[in-house]
């Protein structure tokens, strides 16, 4: 027989275990969600690190346009446009069935001038660190592929590009065939940083699956300040001084969504491409 004493230390006690099985099971819930917090985050993280190492430098006959989606609420920039009137002409609708036989000299540097509404935009071009890459422009602005292109991408959040190359205008366009990925063991390339300068190309490929090597085509971009980028996109050549000035033009000038990626407010249009050996 168990004395009320007894019965009511009992039932403390009882009372007692409930409430610490109920906090630990309340603190096991709260790890739980936690992680789950976290990992939520963490793709959120990794999908707007992928949106930079992937999605804003993509393009060249992919479906997935790599325009950012622009949220309804958000304020596009109304900066004035500071270029020029596009000269008349149509743009070239050329495809190749197949990358062209290497034909420059890889012990020389070539100059890629890009003469657009806002000033133009000398490039040296090195084609022993990048003959692919620097051949396949050769060819392509020989064809008059590049003028009267715009370009279509201005990136000034995260990372600081002016995406070109593209004659759709529209991130999808490409040459109808792709080149090797080139020098990415590049000096200037350390820490993963691609200095403001480089010019590299554009590409589909995916750092989190590892797919979309060598998918280069005619897209590249103009790097106007130092952006945190792996080293996974052919850097093949560098801007000029006075180019630099330009796209710093094209960049103070903004883009048309008011989030950092997007169109640019200056309209960038390639009048006239040219490259000669130096």
């Amino acid at each position: 027989m168990v004395s009320q004493d007894q019965r009511r230390r009992q039932l403390a006690r009882e009372k007692f275990l409930r409430q610490q099985q109920r906090r630990t099971s309340a603190r096991r819930k709260a790890r739980v969600r936690n992680a789950v917090i976290a990992s939520v985050l963490g793709v959120i993280l990794v999908g707007s690190v992928a949106l930079y190492t992937t999605d804003v430098l993509k393009g060249d006959d992919k479906k997935d346009n790599a325009s950012a989606e622009v949220s309804p609420s958000a304020s596009p920039s109304k900066a004035p446009d500071p270029c020029e009137k596009a000269a008349e002409g149509k743009v070239k609708e050329l495809t190749f069935k197949k990358e062209p036989a290497i034909t420059i000299d890889k012990t020389a540097k070539y100059t890629m001038d890009l003469r657009t509404t806002c000033g133009a935009i000398p490039i040296t071009m090195d084609a022993a660190k990048a003959p692919h890459t620097v051949n396949s422009f050769n060819f392509l602005v020989n064809k008059g592929y590049l003028d009267h292109t715009k370009c279509h991408r201005l990136t000034t959040q995260g990372i600081y590009v002016l995406q070109c190359g593209d004659p759709k205008g529209t991130g999808m366009g490409g040459p109808g065939y792709t080149i090797p990925d080139e020098n990415l063991k590049d000096s200037r390339l350390k820490g993963d940083t691609y200095p403001a300068g480089t010019v590299a190309m554009a590409n589909q490929f995916n750092a989190q699956t590892g797919e979309g090597k060598n998918s280069g085509g005619s897209q590249f971009f103009l790097v106007f300040q130092d952006s945190p980028l792996p080293a996974n996109y052919t850097p093949f050549g560098t801007v000029s001084e006075a180019g630099m000035k330009v796209l710093k033009k094209i960049a103070d000038a903004g883009e048309n969504t008011g989030m950092g990626d997007g169109t640019p407010n200056a309209t960038v249009v390639i009048n006239k491409a040219t490259v000669k050996k130096s």
